[in-house]
Order: structure tokens, then C-alpha cells, then sequence
């Protein structure tokens, strides 16, 4: 007898015939022998709309109240579809984050898992209970409720599956697995049976939307066996694990992002701990920076672009005026209508040129490079945001996935 722990989205539990679709892939891994964890999503457009149901009351309420509200999504989902289970005979009981044991940090909004008591898990998997678990949500050493941020349903997932070290951990969506872009966007977009998590880690934070980035970090920790399928189509889907063959493949995949902001700092004096002051508040405040570049001007000045999530444009841009004056910046330049487009793979670390191939297939498509930044299995550029399909399609057909 195994243990699988099965994730299911929102578009999968949006309405009354996925619940139940839902509920028929549940027990028929339970009928295999295995015990079973679902962890879901609130359904389809919940949460936005209680987003929106907040701001009818209060534009500016405080994030706490904000986790008491979007929490409730998710109890709506793991209700209906124990619910559903329990219509087809089977034994079943739904279980809250809290319930399930999370501890998170008091970080609201954004909280990270601390630890998880799995007693009460534990307990239920022994009466041989099929366990609905509701994601995204956990509650701090205050004892308020937490939620772990856009994608944190698969987090909890990935920390159930380490945690009672399962077997198998399956991430159900509505595409059929990993693909090397955007199906929607690239239609030559191929397919992929395995991924590594570092490539899975890369793609993740740059754009692709299958996993969140969080899930696949702990995933690697843990060693967990992941796997991402399609919750309408009964077919394998694309593994993630530790080592897959890429002697044939440079690049696994190509992922664009649309959230991201440049902003610029020109003119600053030439000279040691400039970039130290910039960056040193910037991390003080939070701010996530990416790509950063640093070009000499003229009469011992240097500019310094960076890269941060749209969202955090506004507190940068406070951080640095409050400094412009002593690091002597002769002006600060935000653009907002930029794109980053990245290409991705292991192969990449002991083969030349890929990055002459990924700006040539550029150069060809007429898409400007603005900035250029690296790694050893990722190359990463920015460029106007109205170039992204044009420069997502090329840098894609410019590599083979076959």
C-alpha cells in the first residue's frame, strides 16, 4: 500500500461536473489500495472575487483580515468535494490547513510553512479516511490564519507529501503537463516526460505557471517524486525529479514575464559603495531585484538598472529618492512596458554559443535587447513588452525540443 498525495487547481473543482471528476480520480487511486491526501484550490474565480468583495468594503484593508477572508475559498472547495466522495461511498473527511497541522510564519499574505503536526493527518490515514486538506493556509504561533501566497496550494501539497514522505506527489492542472513554452503562446511548444527540479526551479521563477516556485524548492529539498498531469485527460504527464537526461537537449524551455519593472538610477559619481547603498536598502525594504547592470556614463558617472516585480516599483522608488541626494543620482527612470524572456537548461553549462543563438534568433525577429543576465542554466533578457509573443516564438524555434 502506497500514499499519494493528489493536488487538484481551481479550474479543476470550478463547478459541480469537475468536482465530481475530481472526486471519480480520487477513489479510484483509493480503490489501487493506496491511502490518499487531496489538497485543492479555491474554485475557479474564487479568490479574485473575494478579492474584490474586500475592496467594495475597504481599499486598503490590513492583510490579516484579508487571510480570514481568502482562506474560505479553499474550505469551500475540500467541503464540496468530500461531499461529492461521500455521494460515490466512499470514507472521507475534509480538513482545514490549520487542521491539517500548518504552522506558518506571521508573514500574512505571503506566509512561508514552518513545520507541520501531522498527528491528525496521521489518524485519519489510519482509519483508512481519504483526507481533503484545504491549500494555501495555516495559522501562526498567534493562532490567526495565514495564507502562503498565489500558488501556495501546491506548496502545501509538496510539504504534505515530505512530510509523510509519499510516494508520489501529483500536481493536477488543466494542461496535460510540462511543455517547452506556453502551448497557448508557441505552438510548436513540445511536451516534456521529465524535467529536473533545478530547470523545473528556473522556469518556475521566470514565468512558466505550471508550478509555483516554492513547491519545486521544497520538492528538491525533500527528494520528493513529483509528478504534473492533467486533471481532464487521463495520460502521464511530465515528471520532476532530480537527474534526467539532457545530453540531446541545450535547453529544456522558454518562459516570458510580463511582471516586471525597470527601474533606472543614472548619473550617480562613479565610485565604491554606490551600488552597496542602493541594493543594501532595497533589501532592507523587501525588494526582490533581478537582473542588475551597471554601465560607466560620462564624466566619472555610471548608471544602475535593475529589474523588480511589478507591485514593488512604488516601494523602490520611495527607498531611492530617499537616498538620491546623498548618492548624488542625477535622475531615476522607471518603464514599466518591459518583458522578460528567458531560455533554460542544464545543458546549457558545457555548450558554447547558446547564447549567440538565443540573440541571433532576437536580431533576426527585430526584438532589442535591453538587458542581459545569466547563470549556469538559464540566460535571461529584457525587452519591450510589446516584442514578447514575437521573441518568445523565436528564441523557442531557434532551440530543438524533440
Amino acid at each position: 500500500m502506497g500514499l499519494i498525495v493528489q493536488k487538484f487547481g481551481g479550474s479543476s473543482v470550478a463547478n459541480t461536473e469537475r468536482i465530481f471528476n475530481v472526486a471519480h480520480i480520487v477513489t479510484e487511486t483509493y480503490q489501487r489500495g493506496n491511502n490518499v491526501v487531496v489538497v485543492v484550490s479555491a474554485q475557479g474565480d474564487t479568490t479574485d472575487d473575494l478579492i474584490d468583495k474586500a475592496a467594495e468594503i475597504n481599499k486598503s484593508p490590513s492583510k490579516r483580515e484579508m487571510d480570514v477572508l481568502l482562506s474560505t475559498g479553499e474550505q469551500i472547495s475540500i467541503a464540496l468535494l468530500a461531499m461529492a466522495i461521500e455521494k460515490l461511498g466512499f470514507p472521507v473527511v475534509s480538513l482545514t490547513g490549520w487542521q491539517a497541522g500548518f504552522l506558518t510564519d506571521s508573514n500574512h499574505g505571503n506566509s512561508r510553512i514552518r513545520s507541520i503536526n501531522s498527528e491528525r493527518l496521521q489518524k485519519e490515514l489510519d482509519k483508512r479516511n481519504i483526507v481533503i486538506v484545504a491549500g494555501f493556509q495555516g495559522l501562526n504561533r498567534y493562532d490567526d490564519i495565514t495564507t502562503l501566497g498565489r500558488g501556495g496550494s501546491d506548496t502545501s501539497a509538496v510539504a504534505i507529501a515530505a512530510e509523510l514522505k509519499a510516494d508520489l506527489c501529483q500536481i493536477y492542472t488543466d494542461v496535460d503537463g510540462i511543455y517547452s513554452a506556453d502551448p497557448r503562446l508557441v505552438k510548436t511548444a513540445q511536451k516534456m516526460d521529465e524535467i529536473s527540479y533545478d530547470e523545473m526551479l528556473e522556469l518556475a521563477t521566470l514565468g512558466a505557471q505550471v508550478l509555483h516556485n516554492r513547491s519545486v524548492e521544497m520538492a528538491k529539498k525533500y527528494n520528493v517524486n513529483l509528478e504534473v498531469l492533467s486533471s481532464l485527460e487521463r495520460k502521464p504527464g511530465t515528471k520532476v525529479k532530480e537527474v534526467v537526461n539532457v545530453e540531446k537537449l541545450l535547453v529544456r524551455g522558454v518562459a516570458k514575464d510580463r511582471d516586471v519593472a525597470r527601474i533606472a538610477v543614472i548619473g550617480v559619481p562613479d565610485q565604491p559603495g554606490i551600488a552597496f547603498k542602493i541594493f543594501s536598502l532595497l533589501a532592507q525594504r523587501k525588494v526582490n531585484v533581478d537582473i542588475i547592470l551597471q554601465s560607466i556614463g560620462r564624466n566619472n558617472t555610471k548608471d544602475i538598472s535593475f529589474t523588480v516585480a511589478k507591485g514593488q516599483e512604488e516601494q523602490a522608488l520611495t527607498a531611492i529618492n530617499e537616498i538620491k541626494d546623498s548618492i548624488k543620482a542625477q535622475e531615476i527612470v522607471v518603464d514599466e512596458h518591459v518583458c522578460k524572456v528567458s531560455i533554460v537548461g542544464a545543458g546549457m553549462q558545457s555548450n558554447p554559443g547558446v547564447a549567440a543563438k538565443m540573440f541571433e534568433a532576437l536580431f533576426e525577429a527585430g526584438v532589442n535587447i535591453q538587458m542581459i543576465s545569466t547563470s549556469e542554466i538559464k540566460i535571461s533578457v529584457l525587452i519591450h513588452e510589446d516584442d514578447d509573443i514575437k521573441a518568445l516564438n523565436a528564441v523557442h524555434d531557434a532551440f530543438t525540443f524533440n
